[in-house]
C-alpha cells in the first residue's frame, strides 16, 4: 500500500519561511518523479514543482521560481519544498504526488498523492 505523507505546512507572515516534507512508503521511491502542487479555496489544482527520480532536473511554476526549491532523498523516501519569500497568494493545501510520466505539470499523470498540508500567509 503506498502512502504519501506531509508535514511542515502553518501558518506565517509574508515574506517568511517554511519547509514542507513528503515521506514515501510502499513504492520504489528513487524510480519515481515526485512533485508538489497546491490548491486554494475555489481554484484548479496548479503545480508548483517537480524532481525527477535521478534529481538532475527539476520545474518550477513560474508563480514560484526563485523563492521555492524542491529536492529529495532518496534514502529517507522524501521529498522536500523549502518555501521563502511567502506572499498571502501562496496559501492554499500543498500536496505532494508521486509518478512517472514526463509531462510533470499534469496533475492527471501522477500515480499516487498524499492528503496535503496546509499552508496559510498572513499578509
Amino acid at each position: 500500500q503506498v502512502q504519501l505523507v506531509e508535514s511542515g505546512g502553518g501558518l506565517v507572515q509574508a515574506g517568511g519561511s517554511l519547509r514542507l516534507s513528503c515521506t514515501a512508503s510502499g513504492l520504489t521511491f528513487r524510480t519515481y518523479v515526485m512533485a508538489w502542487f497546491r490548491q486554494a479555496p475555489g481554484k484548479a489544482r496548479e503545480f508548483v514543482a517537480a524532481i525527477r527520480a535521478s534529481a538532475g532536473s527539476v520545474y518550477y511554476a513560474d508563480s514560484v521560481k526563485g523563492r521555492f526549491t524542491i529536492s529529495r532523498d532518496n534514502a529517507k523516501n522524501t521529498v522536500y519544498l523549502e518555501m521563502n519569500g511567502l506572499r498571502a497568494e501562496d496559501t492554499a493545501v500543498y500536496s505532494c504526488a508521486a509518478g512517472t510520466s514526463m509531462l510533470v505539470v499534469r496533475p492527471s499523470l501522477y500515480d499516487y498523492w498524499g492528503q496535503g498540508t496546509q499552508v496559510t500567509v498572513s499578509s
